[in-house]
């Protein structure tokens, strides 16, 4: 009795072991689009202050690399007269790990990557504005409910450091 269920117990495992596991597919012609709000921010004039929108696109230009475009808004905050607006919009380029990490799902997609993004910051008027050429970097993941609408989360040096919001897959 032992030696069947011993059997019954390999012959599942290694059926189990074999058996393909699905993986969100990201390959030249795949299409993303993020719509969300940030939160957070880096340097001196961004750091905690107020919740903006972003938006971001990637496009499959190769297996599991996507090159894209971001563009975020952040408006918060007066002190006397002045009001501090700030927006940034760049290109970016990103890896996607789920073959590398093998992951066992066809609704998760986990990826990194960087850009090169133009940041304006104004304050108190069209006088005072200062803008700068930097490269973000971005650690991401996504979540699909159905085939083509999802969840995502981004960490970054962006305009937000934070970034969540809803996902489209075309």
């Amino acid at each position: 009795m032992k030696k069947i269920h011993f059997s019954i117990l390999l012959v599942l495992g290694l059926l189990a072991g074999t058996q393909s596991f699905a993986q969100l597919a990201v390959d030249k012609g795949s299409k993303f689009i993020n719509l969300g709000i940030g939160v957070g921010g880096y340097g001196y004039y961004t750091v905690g202050s107020g919740i903006g929108l972003n938006a971001s696109a990637d496009f499959g230009v190769y297996k599991n690399i996507t090159v894209g475009a971001v563009a975020g808004y952040k408006s918060y905050g007066s002190v006397g007269t002045y009001k501090y607006n700030s927006f940034d919009i760049g290109a970016r380029g990103s890896y996607h790990f789920n073959e590398l990490l093998n992951l066992g799902t066809d609704k998760a997609d986990l990826y990194a990557g960087l850009g090169i993004s133009y940041f304006s910051f104004s304050y108190g008027g069209f006088l005072d504005n200062y803008g700068t050429v930097y490269v973000p970097i971005h650690l991401g993941g996504r979540y699909f409910f159905s085939e083509n609408v999802g969840a995502f989360a981004e960490l970054g040096s962006s305009l937000a450091t934070l970034k969540l919001g809803v996902t489209f897959k075309f």
